[in-house]
């Protein structure tokens, strides 16, 4: 008998295999894993080394949450193809699982930004920032556009998009810059959810295929607005100022998000964060408002 033949207890075999010895016994119980020969003095258990890929394939299967029921069914109907088609399955589970947890990592990295913003930013500055570009799913509103409806349309788009639950996603509202320069400070024109995920193509490529609306990279006005929305058309103002008392060339549209709303009860605290897109920059650029 070779080394390999010999028999292993079976907490020698569920030692090996980083187990617990009661998992060997149920495995046992329910007919998925026997054990290679019962010792017929105290009628425990014994095990072979030859059953150790039975089991990694069984313990893989769990760690995978395939039910016991198809793991049995499997183990009973081994091949190659039956192998073949589980693990493309699960391959395939374990990318969406992925994909999941990325956009669940962006939106707690989204949420700590915001946070470390509340705790550091002036929020009376206007500044220059660098954006990349991104991709956003937009749905057209009016100002005579309901509230329900507003709701209705983001709710339609997010499931179109599997984009999960609504605030897993950053999402705001857009403004012509031609409107704010018009003194038409409510001409809100989208709302937009960012999709939260990693995206193989570029966003432009993507975009196009999907009728996605993109958010451009390059400089940008960042400014913040705290309080009612009443008081927003005065921070609007003070931004043209900025920008043309600097040869700021705003365009295409500003873009709002609420960055506190998870940490606020009265509406006296909420902060808009608002970012316009410029065509001609300067290097840096700072107002402290007085």
């Amino acid at each position: 008998m070779t080394e390999k033949n010999k028999l292993l207890t079976i907490g020698q075999f569920a030692a090996m295999h980083g187990i617990n010895k009661k998992t060997l016994m149920w495995y046992d119980e329910i007919g998925l894993l026997k054990p290679a020969a019962i010792n017929p003095e105290n009628g425990y258990r014994c095990y072979n080394y030859h059953q150790s890929p039975l089991l990694e394939t069984i313990l893989l299967l769990r760690e995978l949450d395939v039910p016991i029921r198809e793991i049995q069914d499997f183990m009973n109907n081994r091949s190659a193809e039956n192998m073949k088609h589980l693990l493309e399955e699960k391959i395939a589970d374990l990318d969406r699982s992925i994909k999941h947890l990325h956009a669940v990592r962006k939106t707690l990295c989204n949420y700590q930004q915001n946070m470390e913003t509340l705790l550091t930013m002036d929020l009376s500055e206007i500044s220059i920032i660098e954006k990349t570009e991104r991709c956003l799913v937009t749905v057209a509103i009016t100002p005579a556009t309901t509230f329900e409806e507003e709701v209705e349309m983001i709710t339609a788009e997010t499931e179109k998009y599997q984009l999960g639950r609504l605030h897993d996603d950053s999402y705001g509202s857009m403004i012509p810059v031609s409107s704010l320069q018009s003194g038409r400070f409510d001409d809100y024109c989208k709302l937009f959810i960012e999709i939260p995920f990693e995206i193989s193509a570029s966003p432009l490529e993507t975009a196009q295929k999907n009728g996605l609306h993109i958010q451009p990279g390059g400089k940008y006005l960042r400014a913040f607005h705290k309080g009612s929305w009443d008081q927003l058309p005065q921070r609007y103002q003070e931004i043209l100022d900025y920008a043309r008392q600097r040869h700021l060339t705003l365009r295409d549209y500003s873009y709002e998000m609420g960055i506190n709303e998870n940490v606020i009860d009265r509406i006296e605290d909420y902060i808009v964060r608002i970012e316009i897109p410029i065509e001609h920059p300067i290097q840096s650029a700072f107002l402290t408002a007085g």
